[in-house]
């Protein structure tokens, strides 16, 4: 594929906003560990700098993964279960379908060359080892990058301890020649000149930095936190306030800091300098997970000994004292603790007792937002609902984890969960969505029948969801489940939900009148309740996708025009976009392609800003039967492939339905025949390689990785033997089988697929196999 998809393909590094100082030598070493050995882990004391090393790095390694360097942070987790899950969302891979996590993961790995760096490992190391185990086993182009504090005790793993930067023996007698071979020194005196204006090392001052960065045992955390300082302290208070600190004999072992102490004393400064209500701010601060706003600050952690109008000012002293980060955002500033700080906290929280207190208000805040969302999800507030829960994902992650971790607080759990269910459903999180449902509805609490309304709610929410997976089944034991609790306790509305989306089981079964009926049934419910939300929508435009079905295609468009009509009123997106997706079918089965065609691509652009998979596949199988309707053979059949990968994460293609399945069935053969088998099956391929966002880009025509152009005068660019291992790979060859072919070398072989991919500016055999299809040039074989 093209240059573009390789720029997309880099991965997600963070930029850097502050220098990067000494580690020449780590740097070299972990990069050449690499390049032999495809797990190393960076072990060492908190705040030694193990993340920058490991992101510098990644940086400079870019260029060696074809499919980029991924940095995966894993502080903010508690439990091991949500590690694969937290991976997926960071390569953005997309799968619904409820199979295993790790599985899917797996699978995505297979076939790429990518570098995964697992940022904070420690307090989930036998989660990260077991995962780390089976992904590199299952791909072989995987390299793993760790941090930890303690080793992953893989079998393939390499070790490389990350030391305090070194400093010199003898202070005194430095000369200034020497002041730069000391990256300790220079870290202070960098920071420094940016915290103090007009800051530089002189004669008489080096000695005291380098005996200040001594006391500091040379931990990069701890200098920089005590770096701050100097905004309100000489250069010789700093010393000797850092002295004081340290002549207790628990930090002093024969006159020398034990590593393990030095931050922990350096941090303990910076909270000993703060005021009571600073402490108070940092320590239940720490509760957070992937940052907050202020908000959600001045609510979750005033209190006693905290206002909530003084929450703001003593943030802002926090963030002049280093000890929180500013992260400016789009819509708002957001804030977060360093790792090692917030650990700090949670254990000076943990020791205050506050910690339940302080993480019940965590979860009523998110879930107070997540209500607020679900009101506002039906609605012109719906991009900005999209952005706001993505950016809290973490939050509503720990605050999940919170609830469902303890009986007491179960109810809350289950409440979250179910009241998120525009999050799953709607932005592409059906997994993770069914993971806290499953929980939540498996306590012992909820399973004795207790919550009733959010206990249906959630019944009808994962059955759907499981409906969406294609476990039907399922799907239909718990909506049936839901159906019953809703009419024996009168819950009108639980009950008009259940028996809307057992209509979708029975749509996508193929029991179209059932599934009419029973459309039928819900929307005349929700009129009676007076409900007006998404799925009521949904309902409508179900019904007019089985009015399809019927061959009843004025009904379809009356009722499909109606959805868009209140969509558009209420400035409804989402569900709107599947109304335009029911005109499309209206359009193709009325031979309207090029209707049909504005249709598919209208719905594509729109699910593309959900992440909404099932949204995303039905308008790129839409836009491949209009291409193929023009004849279009190769875009038609490249989408076919491309949609042929999202299924596998949505579920089964077209549901496993005969009525959704039968045009995308007719376009296969008519594909194939017009293409003949061998091209057919390069196209395919070709698209089942493309990205998610690359297959919506070539769908919509926006794409830059279309398949290589078969003139054969770029067959000049290769030798004889080049040409026939071309040949052999277009046959399906392994590099192993060319070998054998030609009686050379496995080497020899990769060598020469190697230079065929460079000479043609491609990056797969699949594009070197349908660029020998094209250009048709016979075999010398």
């Amino acid at each position: 594929m093209g240059s573009a998809l390789a720029t997309r393909r880099q991965g997600n590094l963070p930029a850097d906003t502050t220098s990067f100082v000494g580690r020449k030598q780590d740097l070299a070493e972990v990069r050449n560990l690499l390049s032999k050995a495809r797990l190393v882990t960076l072990t060492g004391v908190g705040g030694v700098g193990k993340t920058r090393l490991a992101l510098q790095a990644g940086t400079d390694l870019r260029r060696v993964f074809r499919d980029g360097v991924w940095l995966v942070e894993l502080a903010g987790l508690r439990g091991g279960d949500l590690v694969p899950h937290t991976i997926l969302e960071t390569l953005a891979v997309h799968d619904e379908t409820g199979r295993d996590r790790t599985e899917v993961l797996a699978g995505h790995l297979r076939d790429r060359q990518l570098l995964l760096i697992l940022d904070n490992c420690e307090h989930l190391v036998e989660a990260c080892a077991d995962l780390v185990d089976v992904l590199l086993r299952a791909a072989p182009g995987l390299r793993v990058l760790a941090t930890s504090r303690e080793r992953l005790s893989v079998r393939c793993e390499h070790l490389w301890r990350v030391d305090p930067l070194p400093l010199p023996e003898s202070p005194e007698s430095l000369s200034p020649g020497e002041w730069a071979r000391y990256p300790a020194l220079t870290l202070f005196s960098e920071r420094a000149a940016a915290v103090r204006p007009g800051f530089a090392v002189t004669t008489e001052s080096q000695g005291q930095i380098a005996e200040v960065c001594r006391l500091l045992g040379g931990i990069p955390l701890a200098i920089e936190l005590s770096v701050v300082q100097l905004r309100v302290l000489t250069l010789h208070q700093l010393r000797a306030r850092l002295a004081d600190c340290y002549r207790s004999p628990a930090v002093l072992t024969q006159g020398r800091l034990p590593r393990h102490q030095t931050l922990r004393a350096a941090v303990e400064w910076s909270f000993n300098l703060c005021t009571p209500a600073e402490q108070n701010l940092w320590m239940r601060a720490s509760v957070f997970a992937g940052g907050f706003d202020m908000r959600a600050t001045e609510e979750v952690c005033s209190g006693a000994g905290l206002a909530a109008e003084e929450v703001l000012i003593h943030l802002f002293r926090l963030i002049a004292k280093s000890v929180l980060v500013c992260e400016p955002d789009v819509a708002r500033s957001r804030f977060r603790l360093l790792e090692p700080l917030r650990q700090y906290g949670l254990e000076k929280l943990r020791e205050s007792g506050q910690e339940t207190a302080v993480r019940r208000r965590h979860r009523d805040h998110y879930l107070d937002l997540a209500e607020h969302c679900e009101r506002q999800w039906f609605g012109p507030r719906q991009a900005e609902v999209v952005r706001r829960t993505t950016l809290e994902h973490a939050n509503f992650r720990a605050a999940l984890d919170f609830s469902l971790s303890a009986p007491a607080e179960s109810a809350a759990g289950l409440r979250l969960a179910a009241t998120l269910w525009f999050y799953w459903i709607g932005c592409g999180t059906l997994g993770e969505g069914r993971h806290w449902l499953d929980r939540a509805l498996g306590s012992t609490v909820v399973s004795a029948g207790a919550f009733g309304d959010d206990r249906r709610k959630a019944l009808w929410v994962n059955g759907y969801i499981r409906t969406l997976q294609g476990q039907v089944a399922e799907a239909v034991t718990m909506l049936e489940e839901c159906r019953d609790c809703a009419s024996d306790s009168g819950d009108d509305v639980a009950l008009a939900y259940a028996v809307h989306r057992l209509g979708c089981n029975a749509l996508v079964g193929d029991d179209v009148d059932y599934a009419k009926s029973l459309f039928k049934d819900a929307q005349e419910r929700y009129r009676r309740l007076g409900v007006l939300d998404s799925n009521v929508l949904m309902a409508g435009i179900e019904s007019a996708v089985a009015s399809v079905f019927q061959g009843d295609l004025d009904t379809a468009a009356v009722l499909c025009d109606e959805a868009c009509a209140i969509a558009r009123a209420h400035g409804e997106k989402w569900a709107y976009a599947y109304a335009i997706y029911g005109l499309a079918l209206v359009a193709l089965s009325r031979g309207d392609l090029r209707q049909a065609a504005e249709y598919g691509r209208q719905c594509l652009r729109i699910k593309r800003e959900f992440k909404d998979q099932l949204g995303i596949v039905l308008a790129v199988e839409v836009l491949a039967w209009t291409e193929a309707a023009h004849a279009n053979w190769d875009r038609a059949a490249t989408m076919l492939g491309a949609a042929q990968r999202i299924w596998r994460s949505v579920g089964y293609p077209m549901f496993g339905s005969l009525y959704f399945g039968a045009p995308r069935a007719d376009c296969v053969t008519q594909c194939r025949q017009a293409l003949g088998d061998r091209l057919y099956e390069a196209k395919v391929a070709h698209g089942e390689e493309l990205t998610f966002e690359d297959a919506i880009a070539y769908a919509l025509a926006e794409d830059k990785t279309a398949p290589p152009s078969a003139d054969t005068s770029r067959f000049a660019a290769l030798t004889e033997r080049e040409l026939d291992v071309a040949h052999l790979i277009a046959a399906g060859l392994s590099d192993k089988a060319i070998a054998r072919k030609l009686v050379i070398s496995q080497r020899t072989a990769e060598g020469h697929v190697d230079r065929i991919l460079r000479k043609l500016g491609l990056d797969s055999r699949t594009q070197v196999a349908t660029w020998i299809t094209q250009a048709s040039v016979p075999d010398k074989q």
